[in-house]
């Protein structure tokens, strides 16, 4: 029986891309191994030549691991799709190759983690393993508390129903809600469940990392500390995470863009 690398995988784990926006490149055939056009599901093995988008795929080269922490403003789009405009790294202007983990709707601000270690850190946001994200939200009129409850509970959405949920009340139009998964606009869709329009949401907390010291359109590493504690949590999921590779450290960026202005989050 042969054995090898999932392609996706082994795209990932040479900080070329995320497991996903590798299978996509290999669907859209720009993927080659050993001279012929890749299909998923692939497995690079010992000698194998790779390809992507042309350019060949050094496979000694593990670049040294990098791990960001950036409080998203509103206006900009959780992708490191150059072709997309207010896209992530034109923000970021990070001089090494890095991508999202997970997603954070343009209209939203907040946490965004990103890395170049598709390999394992993805893992943090599946739902499975109930990592918690705590975001803050505001709506357009006083929420009772019993639809803040319904939404606690559960609600139907997308085919499915979201799982219970944390949720604690800040003020009249404004909570506090935990989630350990991330469906497609979910917080918004439990609202409008019941009856309410968000106007402001803001992730404040990934698992253990949250937004203090960090002003909306900054972005920071990881502390070594904040990473070993990272990887710790997801060292048990399929496929463990990768080894870190330390290097230079680019210098961080604390402080919001020139002029940014965003909303105010009101009590």
């Amino acid at each position: 029986m042969e054995t090898g690398t999932r392609l996706n995988k082994y795209l990932s784990s040479h900080g070329h891309c995320s497991r996903r926006e590798a299978d996509r490149a290999i669907e859209a055939g720009a993927v080659r191994i050993n001279g012929r056009i890749a299909v998923l599901g692939d497995l690079v093995c010992e000698g194998d030549m790779v390809e992507l988008h042309g350019q060949k795929v050094d496979p000694q080269a593990k670049p040294r691991a990098v791990y960001l922490l950036f409080n998203k403003p509103e206006g900009v789009t959780s992708t490191t799709d150059r072709a997309v405009r207010g896209n992530v790294l034109d923000v970021l202007r990070y001089p090494e190759r890095i991508f999202t983990v997970g997603r954070l709707d343009k209209d939203s601000r907040g946490l965004l983690l990103l890395t170049n270690d598709g390999d394992s850190v993805n893992k943090i946001l599946r739902a499975g393993n109930a990592h918690p994200k705590e975001y803050w939200v505001q709506v357009r009129r006083p929420i009772s508390d019993e639809e803040l409850e319904t939404m606690a509970r559960g609600v139907p959405m997308l085919g499915t129903r979201t799982l219970p949920c944390r949720i604690e009340r800040i003020s009249p139009r404004a909570y506090k809600v935990i989630l350990v998964q991330g469906l497609n606009r979910q917080i918004r869709r439990m609202a409008e469940y019941v009856g309410h329009e968000v106007s402001i949401l803001e992730r404040k907390r990934i698992m253990h990392l949250t937004d203090k010291g960090l002003p909306l359109g900054a972005w920071r590493e990881l502390t070594d500390a904040e990473v070993g504690q990272l990887l710790e949590a997801v060292k048990h999921s399929d496929g463990g995470p990768t080894e870190r590779v330390e290097g230079p450290r680019p210098k961080d960026f604390l402080q919001p863009g020139p002029g940014y202005r965003g909303q105010r989050f009101r009590r």
